[in-house]
Order: C-alpha cells, then structure tokens, then sequence
C-alpha cells in the first residue's frame, strides 16, 4: 500500500470518526445523527486563529466570522468533482433554508494557493450561490489554517493537470459556531435536504 493511500486513509479516520483523538477532555462520545452529520459531545480541536485573503481582495481573519455560524469547506478551483459537487449542495442547501441563511457564513478555502488567486476564486465561485466566500493566501496561511481545522491536503503528480498536479485533501463540511466552535461536521456526499435538516437542528 503507497504512502498517498495510507496517509488519506488516516487522515479520513482521523477526521471522519469524529472520535477521541480530534477531542480534549474526558469522557466524551458521538455518533451519526439522523440528518447524516456526525456530532460529538466534549470540545473538539477543530478552528482556530488564522489570516487569508478573500475572493474579493480583502483580508479576512477569524475573527471577523464570529458572529455567525460558519460552514467550512475545503477544496480547490482544479478539483474535477467532490469540490464543486459540495458548493453545489450548499448553494441549494442556502436557496432551502430561506431567511434562515442569513444566520450562516458559508466559506470555501482553497488548498491550493498557488494557482487559485482571489481572481481565479472570484471567477469560480460565480457558478455558486453568492453568499459563499472564498479565501485563499500564501502556502503558509493556507497550512496554518489546514493545520487549525485538521486538514489533510497533499500535492500529487498528475501530468493532465494544469500545473502538473492535482492534491488530495479532506472533503468534510465544518459546521461552527458564531464563536468560533466546532458544533458537527457533514461527510462530503451529503445531499442538499440532509444538509439543511442538520444545519436547522443547530441553528
């Protein structure tokens, strides 16, 4: 077995099992709720501080997605499927939720700053509900924010991309509270109605 295949088996236990490992404290449990999203009990170690740059040009930290719960995402403009499939699910899960909405950030990070400039963030994200920020950075913001929201997210050769590669990373959707905490995570195929009965039952 490749060491590509056992690290992305990893880190999808890692990140997907919503157990122990992902949890300070004692005596915390979970399990798969019936709107398809995983929730734990205790603090998960997921978020934190973090500087990028959004799709619009303008600096973008923590702090200023308090306020509002924030759906994260992870991904990038080059990925041929789950990336734009998640977006979509969103954008429908935003049309679904109505006024709702307003009470949710959705942001989409790139993980692959080195070709997915503000511009190109910008010109991508128009195909999807406006509401969505995007934000990208240097390489060094983008693994600092990775690390913060336990990312996995790796460059792999891939001749018949632009650029020469593609990258493998966590496909999760965060769900945050409008401190800064995590609440639950949504698994990369949920639908658009699974996502909206969860996000309501949080919000």
């Amino acid at each position: 077995m490749s060491l590509r295949i056992v690290a992305i088996i990893l880190s999808a236990f890692l990140v997907g099992a919503g157990g122990a490992i992902l949890l300070s404290g004692v005596g915390t449990g979970g399990g798969i709720t019936s709107s398809g999203a995983t929730k734990t009990t205790g603090k998960a170690l997921i978020g934190g501080p973090f500087e990028m740059v959004s799709h619009e040009g303008n600096e973008v930290t923590h702090e200023e997605l308090l306020g509002r719960h924030t759906l994260m995402f992870f991904g990038f403009t080059h990925c041929p499927d789950i990336c734009p499939a998640s977006l979509q699910v969103t954008s429908e899960a935003l049309e679904l939720l109505g006024d709702t909405a307003k009470s949710v950030q959705p942001v989409f990070v790139t993980v692959d700053p080195a070709r997915d400039t503000p511009q190109v963030l910008k010109s991508y994200l128009e195909d999807f509900d406006d509401r969505i920020l995007g934000l990208t950075g240097t390489q060094e913001q983008t693994n600092t924010i990775a690390k913060a929201y336990r990312i996995y997210h790796a460059r792999v050769a891939d001749p018949n991309s632009e650029g020469g590669y593609t990258v493998d990373h966590s496909a999760y959707l965060y769900l945050m509270s409008p401190e800064g905490e995590y609440i639950k995570h949504f698994q990369p195929a949920v639908q658009a109605e699974e996502l909206v009965k969860g996000l309501k039952a949080a919000l």
